[in-house]
């Protein structure tokens, strides 16, 4: 089978034109990119109190302030809640462009929800392993975490 042509003769197999999605598929990115804004915005907001020296709003829980204070919470002078702003960033870009049908950045967006499940997964061992203490904004980011996940492997097939 031959790669569709353009009206100039050139194949259209590399180009970055965006494929025809279903209406399930733009439904399922455009939700995967809202759960990843909430994320950024919560990722953003523990990178500023971080950066500031602020304590974060925990109410009355002090292993919040455990956890976000502990040397897990940065690698060297990064703090990984800013890693987190990175990973929802572009977790959030790729499902737009999954929603528009760009495939390509399909896979991105599976890869890099994979990536921030595995890392989610240390962090939840090491809260409850290491720290013996559980962060309230952590565990929320981690059930986001989840919830792309699930999205992802509940995914509508692409050839519909």
């Amino acid at each position: 089978m031959k790669p569709a042509k353009r009206s100039n003769g050139r194949s259209l197999a590399g180009s970055a034109i965006p494929a025809r999605t279903s209406r399930a598929q733009t439904i399922f990115y455009s939700i995967a990119a809202l759960i990843a804004l909430i994320g950024l915005a919560e990722a953003t907001y523990l990178t500023v109190l971080f950066l500031t020296g602020e304590t974060a709003v925990c109410g009355s829980s002090a292993d919040c302030s455990k956890v976000l204070g502990s040397s897990y919470a940065k690698i060297g002078p990064v703090p990984i809640s800013g890693l987190g702003a990175i990973a929802y960033f572009s977790a959030f870009s790729f499902a737009i462009f999954g929603a528009f049908g760009y495939a390509q950045l399909r896979k991105f967006f599976t890869w890099t929800v994979l990536a921030m499940f595995c890392m989610t997964l240390w962090l939840l061992f090491v809260q409850a392993f290491r720290l013996h203490a559980f962060c309230r904004y952590c565990l929320f980011s981690a059930a986001l975490i989840f919830l792309m996940t699930g999205l992802v492997v509940a995914r509508p097939s692409s050839q519909t």
